[in-house]
């Protein structure tokens, strides 16, 4: 029943896009509902532009500090998420990507995240693992399955 939510959201948003089309444009107009929605992808472009490029600068800032930059990372995927949102002509998703533009939404997207995430560290090699002889792994072929050359 839960893999059947995406799939059936992802059908009824199309549904809920022309319906906003319909009721925006009774209210203010055609031309002026045509224009929000090439404003919103202008402003999509712009602010993914803006809001990219300081992700970039944190994610580079976190790297030079040594740092995992997982927080940098998904902000700077959430801000990329956001402008295709703008970019898709609709209202509904104009809000959503408006949204995800806001710093405490991602904050809040951030905390929920890390809620299901567990770190485990495991280490690449055991403590003695320097001072054992490397294992020696043998081939048993018959001599149909080789040549010698005899030229060396």
């Amino acid at each position: 029943m839960l893999r059947l939510i995406p799939a059936v959201l992802f059908l009824l948003l199309p549904l809920g896009e022309i319906a906003c089309f319909i009721l925006v444009g009774r209210q203010i107009g055609v031309l002026p509902t045509l224009s929000l929605v090439l404003l919103s992808g202008v402003l999509g472009i712009l602010l993914m532009r803006i809001q990219g490029f300081g992700a970039l600068l944190r994610l580079r800032q976190a790297a030079q500090e040594g740092k995992l930059p997982g927080r940098e990372m998904l902000d700077a995927a959430m801000i990329v998420v956001a402008g295709l949102l703008l970019l898709i002509p609709g209202f509904l998703t104009d809000v959503l990507g408006i949204a995800l533009f806001l710093p405490p939404v991602r904050q809040w997207v951030w905390k929920r995240l890390l809620k299901g995430v567990v770190v485990v560290d495991i280490p690449s090699s055991t403590p003695d693992a320097d001072r054992r002889q490397p294992e020696i792994h043998t081939i048993d072929l018959d001599s149909d399955d080789f040549q010698r050359n005899s030229e060396r």
